[in-house]
């Protein structure tokens, strides 16, 4: 009994039916809970039983007991929500003993099961018409969190609101997809600028006609203005990273096109999408076509290579990182090239594609320098974790601004799949229904993760939108371009088509899904796409909505669920360019620099920026016959000139052994690659 009568902080009453509900606390601990009965006397009421929980039992002890307890108490505090009644019964039998209590406002769950939680205006959270205390609202959330299958960075999230806004209600309710624009955003952005002395246009040394396409500005842009000063026109290789629509995509045109004017060398503008090759190609037509001679190479086509619409010659030539090195793999003469520009050079660190732009950059250094050629490198990109690092793999001298023209809302909300589009139907029309101080409506990009869902949307969509992907044809996707550029499209909903910087004016970014394909976003590819909403010339602000569907995957090779990688994404890290290697992506770029480079290959795999394990590669291009010595056989060539991977090549030498149709052949090489 020592522990049930030493000195106590509170002891706290609650009413419980006919009987009160006691808890006596020490330095912010529960000593006991007890069941205390009231019983009627000629001095007024008194204790009559009173019963200590001990486990699952209720043992009996003497009310004197109660007493002593209640003497040694500090303080005696009764329920708020026990009735008048009962309040005054309590308050005649303490005053019998002398005894003074206070009410105190407490959580009516913890005290129904015997917890004592006092609640302040800080600590109470509203649940229905009543307050009940934080850890009972948590366990309230959790519940439908736990019938929601959310995960535990969305379970964080949530938590963090209900201390923040402490109304339960509200917060369940994301869970429903409701649109409350407190709750649903995550941060702000805010809209940045570096002070950098700006370099006017007609004090920079280009070519006339260069230089009279630039006065339609006054001064360049802070990212071009610190190329300038940096020896851009000089001939100086660059690495230049900028957040999107701050004017990169100028730097390379002033040191290109500046070249090309002065007879200096060609221009290689090279992308990593043919819907990007496509729109440069038609934007320097529009600057350029009168005095030069602009060419596209897109590579398109794996079947039949008919060089359509492609002039090796001329002085400008956009294309695809394929389509390029499809020309180096087969030997074309590229002419003099005065400079390349690669854009969205990031790419170096995907996980698919990464190798082909390490082996494209190789093998066209390789080019350039046998050719004796004085060639100028600049590297364009928005989001590269390792800059410094890249920059020095590349031979590049770092241009990194980081100004962000236009602050961005970030906002998190809930929803299933069929509830997104609900949700996507009401933020676009809410966008297109405002203008901003420029006079221009809000406009929206929607991602998702196939060309079947972009249609899906698109349909769904009460004001005018389109879907916009690389299934479309040049024809389709310039039209779409156009009608959002005019303004008479409230939306696009799109893939990864989008995601590398096709120049569309948007206010608002929502992402309907998370993945592309079957591979949740990385980190840079996240703040690339979401980077789009929001211009200088045409906004005030930039908004994205992250639309979750809690416990969701997309393919069963996915490990972690769509709440999980939302707010990975949200609070996460730029990753490093990193340009790795499997056997696979070895066998390949080995084959397509011993087509270009023959026994300078070796020289060419160590220059390149991931490791090439090279005398692995080589024994297996000799094990499958893909080479001779140094040279590709005719089997290895074919290989190389299509992109094939071995496994894709076999696949191909064994159906047409079996007298497979090529038609069927081809549709089943392609299908394994969209699956």
């Amino acid at each position: 009994m020592s522990q049930q009568v030493a000195d106590v902080d509170t002891l706290f009453l609650h009413e419980a039916g006919d009987d009160y509900t006691v808890v006596v606390r020490r330095d912010g601990e529960r000593l006991l809970r007890g069941r205390l009965e009231l019983k009627e006397t000629g001095a007024g009421p008194r204790p009559g039983r009173f019963r200590v929980k001990d486990g699952d039992d209720e043992v009996p002890r003497r009310p004197e007991q109660f007493i002593e307890m209640a003497r040694r108490a500090a303080r005696i505090r009764i329920s708020e929500q026990t009735s008048r009644g009962k309040r005054g019964e309590l308050e005649a039998m303490l005053d019998g003993y002398q005894l003074d209590a206070k009410q105190v406002r407490t959580c009516r769950i913890c005290a129904n099961k015997g917890r004592y939680s006092p609640l302040t205006t800080e600590t109470a959270i509203k649940s229905d018409d009543e307050h009940i205390c934080p850890d009972c609202a948590k366990r309230e959330l959790e519940r439908e969190a736990n019938y929601r299958g959310l995960q535990s960075g969305a379970r964080d999230r949530l938590e963090d609101l209900l201390l923040e806004v402490g109304d339960l209600e509200r917060v369940a309710n994301l869970l429903s997809g409701q649109l409350d624009p407190e709750l649903t955003k995550f941060d702000e952005i805010s809209a940045t600028t570096d002070d950098i002395d700006l370099v006017s246009t007609r004090d920079i040394d280009v070519h006339s006609d260069l230089k009279s396409n630039l006065q339609r500005f006054d001064e360049l842009l802070p990212v071009q203005s610190l190329a300038v000063e940096n020896g851009l026109l000089e001939g100086r290789d660059q690495l230049v990273v900028s957040a999107t629509a701050t004017g990169k995509t100028l730097v390379g045109e002033l040191a290109g096109i500046d070249r090309a004017l002065k007879g200096e060398g060609k221009m290689l503008f090279l992308v990593p999408l043919v819907a990007l090759a496509n729109q440069k190609y038609g934007d320097f037509q529009d600057e350029y076509g009168d005095r030069l001679d602009i060419t596209l190479r897109v590579g398109a086509s794996r079947i039949r290579d008919d060089g359509n619409r492609f002039d090796p010659s001329a002085d400008v030539i956009v294309g695809t990182y394929e389509g390029i090195d499809h020309s180096l793999r087969t030997g074309k003469d590229l002419g003099d090239i005065g400079t390349v520009v690669i854009d969205e050079v990031h790419n170096l660190g995907e996980d698919e594609r990464g190798h082909r732009l390490d082996g494209l950059i190789t093998r066209l250094k390789h080019y350039c320098e046998t050719n004796d050629q004085d060639t100028q490198w600049v590297y364009l990109s928005a989001t590269v974790g390792n800059a410094i690092e890249l920059a020095g793999q590349l031979g590049a001298q770092l241009i990194e601004f980081e100004e962000r023209p236009v602050p961005i809302e970030r906002h998190v909300t809930f929803a299933d799949g069929s509830e997104k589009v609900d949700i996507e139907n009401t933020l676009v029309k809410r966008a297109f229904d405002s203008k901003s101080s420029k006079g221009y409506r809000g406009q929206t990009i929607i991602f998702t993760n196939s060309r079947r869902r972009c249609h899906e949307v698109s349909r769904r969509l009460e004001y005018d939108s389109a879907p916009y992907h690389a299934g479309l044809d040049h024809g389709q996707r310039n039209r779409v371009e156009r009608q959002f550029g005019d303004q008479d499209l409230a939306a696009v909903v799109t893939t990864a088509a989008l995601a590398a910087g096709v120049d569309f004016p948007a206010s608002q970014v929502i992402f309907d899904s998370l993945a592309m394909g079957i591979e949740w976003l990385s980190v840079q590819e996240f703040e690339q796409m979401l980077g789009r909403a929001g211009r200088p010339d045409y906004h005030d602000t930039g908004t994205v909505y992250v639309l979750v569907e809690p416990d969701t995957t997309y393919h069963n090779s996915m490990e972690m669920s769509e709440d999980e990688v939302a707010f990975k994404l949200l609070k996460g890290e730029m990753e490093p360019v990193i340009t790795r290697y499997d056997e696979t992506f070895a066998i390949e770029e080995t084959l397509a620099n011993i087509t270009v480079a023959g026994k300078r290959a070796k020289h060419l795999n160590d220059r390149m920026i991931g490791e090439v394990p090279t005398k692995h590669a080589v024994g297996k291009l000799l094990e499958y016959e893909f080479i001779d010595g140094f040279e590709p056989t005719a089997l290895g060539r074919a290989i190389t000139e299509h992109f094939l991977e071995p496994d894709e090549a076999f696949a191909m030498l064994d159906a047409i052994r079996k007298g497979t149709d090529p038609y069927e052949l081809v549709a089943e090489i392609e299908l394994r690659g969209e699956y």
